[in-house]
């Protein structure tokens, strides 16, 4: 897809997320110098732009399209892994007040060491999604709080039982004992961030060892732990692209002395790429159950194999020549964006079995997005 030549001043509808800096956001030790950017609300452009007027008529840009998913997605409710991965593509796009705002509602939320937890919901790999946001928030502002809300969150990892004879976390609430694809991006990113990275790759090796295939090059869904069977064997769409996306964020996040990590975790991100593309429509899409066409075509798949092609390519261990399907892909997923900022169709809540909507599959897009203008840049 073409990227718009219009000037991001012009094309910015978020001023109303801008205009009064950082310091409104209240936070002990934050002050308007800690987060670095440019207001442009005195421009002719900002003044005609009041709110309320974003979602009228059709998207003018590819950055309009953005921003109204942005904001779309910022209205959703949103659980614990939700929570994280907005806030990571928040991070990945450079909102850093808006990055902030987040870690500290998870904070807000904090239970028994556990973030972001609302309703009695806190397994700890999605409550411990938005972890590299509570850090990020920590070194950007000096505040304390974060600091002490990442370490409580990581003594919950270290201490915990919930796990098996191998020390694998489980992914679901004690007392269900399940492993999950899903866990990938919950859970190995944090560690990594937080410097854990044999206790990140450990638990990458353990979710692999249960859930995949090499013949398919391929992740199962759910492994039961207790019962040594698969909950759910199929080849779940989403929780593959939960897979891609966390090893790319973890190969970012291991420091280069680590090289031979990395280029094993290289080789998984290469592998489950492949797999999966083997399936794609010719529409660029795929379905819920990757190879079960019976299943219905969904979008998030898409938009999280562009999302880890563009970083690949990025840090240059993809080839260029996956850019071709990241493209497709990537003009199937803006075609299912609506006026409203709302993407259509992707494996949607609250069950996750029917084509709707979904915090993360809003997310997806804003970091498929952030990903894509990553590597335009010269």
């Amino acid at each position: 897809m073409k990227e718009s030549k219009t000037s991001e001043n012009n094309n910015s509808r978020r001023n109303f997320l801008k205009k009064t800096g950082a310091i409104s956001l209240g936070l002990t030790g934050l002050t308007a110098g800690a987060i670095p950017y440019q207001t442009n609300s005195g421009t002719k452009d900002n003044q005609e732009k009041r709110p309320g007027n974003l979602f009228k008529g059709k998207p003018s840009s590819l950055q309009d399209r953005i921003d109204r998913v942005l904001v779309a997605t910022i209205g959703m409710q949103r659980y614990n892994w939700e929570q994280g991965t907005v806030a990571q593509a928040l991070l990945e796009m450079g909102e850093y007040d808006l990055v902030v705002s987040f870690a500290r509602a998870a904070i807000m939320r904090q239970e028994k060491g556990r973030f972001s937890v609302i309703g009695g919901n806190m397994p700890v790999n999605d409550c411990s999604s938005i972890g590299e946001a509570v850090l990020f928030s920590g070194k950007l502002t000096g505040d304390p709080l974060f600091i002490k809300g990442a370490d409580d969150m990581l003594e919950v990892i270290k201490t915990t039982t919930h796990k098996n004879s191998e020390g694998i976390i489980y992914h679901t609430q004690e007392p269900a004992k399940f492993i999950m694809s899903d866990a990938f991006y919950m859970l190995p990113p944090f560690l990594a961030a937080a410097g854990e990275y044999d206790e990140a790759l450990k638990q990458i090796e353990g979710y692999r060892k249960y859930l995949y295939h090499s013949k398919d090059q391929l992740y199962s869904h759910i492994w039961d732990g207790p019962n040594n069977k698969f909950e759910r064997e199929d080849f779940w769409g989403v929780g593959n692209g939960w897979t891609a996306a966390g090893l790319t964020r973890v190969i970012k996040l291991l420091p280069e002395n680590r090289t031979e990590d990395k280029k094993r975790l290289i080789a998984y991100v290469k592998e489950v790429v492949d797999g999966c593309l083997k399936y794609m429509r010719e529409d660029g899409l795929f379905h819920n159950v990757i190879n079960k066409p019976d299943t219905f075509t969904e979008v998030n798949l898409s938009q999280m194999i562009s999302y880890t092609i563009y970083r690949g390519v990025k840090a240059g261990y993809l080839e260029s020549g996956y850019l071709e399907k990241a493209q497709k892909m990537r003009k199937a997923a803006n075609e299912q964006v609506d006026n409203l900022g709302y993407v259509q169709n992707v494996c949607g809540v609250p069950g996750f079995d029917r084509p709707y909507v979904a915090p993360e599959g809003q997310a997806f897009y804003l970091l498929m997005e952030a990903a894509v203008k990553d590597l335009n840049k010269k």
